[in-house]
């Protein structure tokens, strides 16, 4: 598949990675950087969904997502990306994740409001309606820069690898993009609302790592 994704703000936090570890199936360990784990929670604008050949679809092929990650490894070292959860606000495309990715895709009501490089972003998990929306408001005017292999910036950005547990077992789908240009975002409004939908308690402190950037253009390939 072919797709866009825009406009992203990644949120981290430092995490107990004996926690992060339970919470994972069997084959998946914890990956860290510097003995350090991190849970994240990305807000950002899916765009342009479309399969090999086909054209976008008005309606269809642009949505808003919302995910809650960690970082990981499996038993032969490759480093990805585990979903605890991935809020959408597009039912086939909700639909379609959980059944052809096994990933843990959430029915949510979603918007966003953009002006220029200003972005207020709202979720509500409609599972989950005693509990208040997460809203986020950010500003990605900064200027862009790539990460520095090595670095932190890189640990967390640059994942190409996802994995997802289906009915035959743990399965890895590859992704392909350019890296991210990342940028140092404004953040007047965070929420940690998302790891409370999972089952975590709600962060007492800002995030401790805080990125963003514009998008990329992505391709999807099959699980295997």
């Amino acid at each position: 598949m072919y797709q866009r994704w825009s406009d992203l703000l990644f949120l981290h936090w430092k995490w107990d990675p004996e926690d992060l570890q339970s919470r994972l199936p069997a084959g998946l360990h914890i990956d860290t950087f510097e003995g350090q784990a991190w849970l994240g929670v990305v807000p950002f604008f899916m765009q342009q969904i479309r399969p090999r050949f086909l054209p976008p679809v008005p309606w269809i092929s642009w949505f808003l997502e919302l995910n809650v990650r960690t970082y990981v490894h499996d038993d032969q070292g490759r480093p990805g990306v585990w979903f605890f959860s991935l809020d959408c606000d597009q039912p086939l495309a909700v639909w379609a994740a959980q059944t052809f990715f096994h990933l843990p895709y959430q029915h949510a009501d979603m918007q966003a409001e953009k002006q220029g490089s200003h972005i207020a972003y709202r979720c509500q998990r409609r599972n989950e309606t005693n509990e208040k929306p997460a809203t986020f408001d950010y500003d990605l005017s900064g200027t862009a820069h790539l990460a520095e292999p090595g670095t932190l910036e890189f640990f967390l950005a640059e994942r190409y690898l996802l994995f997802s547990n289906s009915p035959k077992g743990l399965r890895t789908g590859l992704v392909n993009h350019v890296p991210y240009p990342l940028i140092t975002p404004i953040v007047a409004q965070w929420s940690g609302v998302p790891m409370v939908w999972n089952g975590m308690p709600f962060p007492q402190r800002p995030p401790d790592h805080v990125l963003g950037s514009k998008g990329v253009d992505v391709e999807v390939f099959a699980l295997q």
